[in-house]
């Protein structure tokens, strides 16, 4: 199995797919290292939030994943 990584709004852009699978477990600094530099820059900004398994991280630096769970990566949200 894998963590299952989704990707929202303009990260899915720049990752060019909504999804990708990447070997568990998971953690910060590995989910950084498989991420493009653009993406990864994205991924690490102030605002881009993180959740697992539908529970947003207070902490995203603290991103802790296992074979079959979803991480979301959630991008900042302009709204009007």
């Amino acid at each position: 199995m894998a963590v299952r990584v989704v990707f929202l709004g303009k990260l899915a852009d720049l990752a060019g797919t909504d999804e990708r699978d990447i070997a568990g477990p998971l953690d910060w600094d590995g989910l950084l290292a498989t991420l493009s530099d653009p993406l990864a820059e994205a991924v690490a900004g102030e605002r881009t939030r993180i959740a697992v398994n539908g529970t947003l991280l207070s902490d995203k630096t603290a991103l802790s994943a296992a074979d079959g769970d979803e991480v979301a990566l959630l991008p900042p949200v302009s709204g009007g």
